[in-house]
């Protein structure tokens, strides 16, 4: 059953047509290249899927494999699940956004791993790229699955004294914490900032047989992704501000879960 719109609107329907139609950008030239592996003299592989300069259909299929990656996860995020909080606010749907980009990288990490399994233990042809790609693909959904956690209130947080405080004291601590968080982000910038511009200037690659240029793009991410969990830190903090703390303390969340479990143990 279709659940009913968050925040999109109107443009919910655009948006999923609009992912539709890049996976089948992408999914056509994916086909084309894997024609080509068999029939031209220079076909294109994953070496040069991420060194795309003078293969015009290499960043052709690389556009449409962004297109269709935003646009999934900008729909996917106008659903909730039965676990989740709704978004208040423009951050909380950005780290939604985000949080969709996670759940479909890791998917792709099952997909290369699962390519990679069975060229190696059944053709006897491994990949010089697999393991690289999943680790690449991991470190985003480590970073952003932060930034997921934060949204959602569902990182290591101890009621055990929080609950005990007035309600004073609880916003005194939370305004604490949040100072911390920001505090952590901003020395963080401020201390990687000079090495990360660095590194992405020149694109630093990681200096292996496909050598991806992982140390190039993760540092920076690294910096702008904790930049938006202390930005979501504060927008929590606003948000939370006038809540009762019986709206913070406690998890009602764990009933959906264990009917769930029920349901299953009785299949």
């Amino acid at each position: 059953m279709a659940q009913d719109s968050l925040w999109l609107g109107p443009l919910r329907k655009p948006m999923r047509s609009a992912a539709i139609g890049f996976g089948a950008v992408t999914a056509l030239i994916y086909a084309y290249l894997i024609f080509g592996q068999f029939a031209f003299e220079d076909p294109i592989g994953m070496h040069e899927m991420i060194r795309p300069a003078g293969r015009p259909l290499v960043a052709v299929m690389l556009l449409a494999m962004l297109g269709t990656f935003l646009c999934t996860s900008i729909y996917l995020s106008d659903t909730k699940g039965a676990i989740e909080s709704a978004p208040d606010g423009f951050f909380d749907v950005l780290s939604l956004i985000t949080s969709r980009m996670a759940m479909i990288m890791t998917v792709a990490i099952v997909l290369v791993m699962f390519y990679e399994v069975v060229s190696r233990y059944v053709f006897s042809r491994p990949t010089l790229w697999a393991n690289e790609l999943s680790l690449w693909i991991a470190a985003f959904v480590f970073l952003l699955a932060g930034q997921y956690a934060m949204q959602q209130r569902s990182h290591i947080r101890i009621y055990v004294i929080y609950d005990m405080m007035p309600r004073w004291a609880q916003k005194s601590s939370d305004v604490l914490s949040t100072v911390l968080i920001v505090f952590f982000a901003f020395a963080l910038v401020w201390g990687g900032y000079d090495d990360a511009a660095a590194r992405f200037a020149r694109m630093e690659t990681f200096g292996t047989a496909w050598d991806p240029p992982i140390p190039g793009l993760l540092k920076p991410a690294l910096l702008l992704i904790i930049s938006l969990v202390a930005v979501q830190a504060v927008s929590n903090l606003i948000a939370d501000w006038k809540k009762a703390p019986e709206h913070l303390a406690h998890d009602e969340i764990d009933e959906v879960e264990i009917e769930n479990i029920r349901k299953t143990l009785e299949r």
